[in-house]
């Protein structure tokens, strides 16, 4: 990456923590006023990294989510076979 797009997803990551641990994501905005204001570039960078970085939690959360439903239903699977008796 170039050094816009380096410095725009270090920013990212960093605003990404902060309205994790906070939950206040108006600071986004902020950021974005700042960064269009100062440089168009800055500001598309953030923004994709942002867009991207998002996605991807919420696609690693729905994986996980369903990773842990899969494992559960292996279980119960196993649990009832194990139950049964064999002739």
């Amino acid at each position: 990456m170039g050094v816009a797009e380096d410095l725009a997803d270090d920013l990212a990551q960093k605003v990404i923590q902060y309205v994790d641990a906070s939950g206040d994501d108006g600071v986004i905005t902020d950021i974005v006023n700042i960064l269009g204001a100062t440089s168009q570039t800055a500001e598309e960078a953030f923004l994709t990294s942002m867009r991207v970085r998002r996605a991807n939690q919420k696609a690693r959360a729905l994986l996980l989510d369903r990773v842990r439903k899969f494992q559960a239903t292996q279980a119960e699977t196993s649990a009832t076979d194990s139950d049964t008796p064999t002739s």
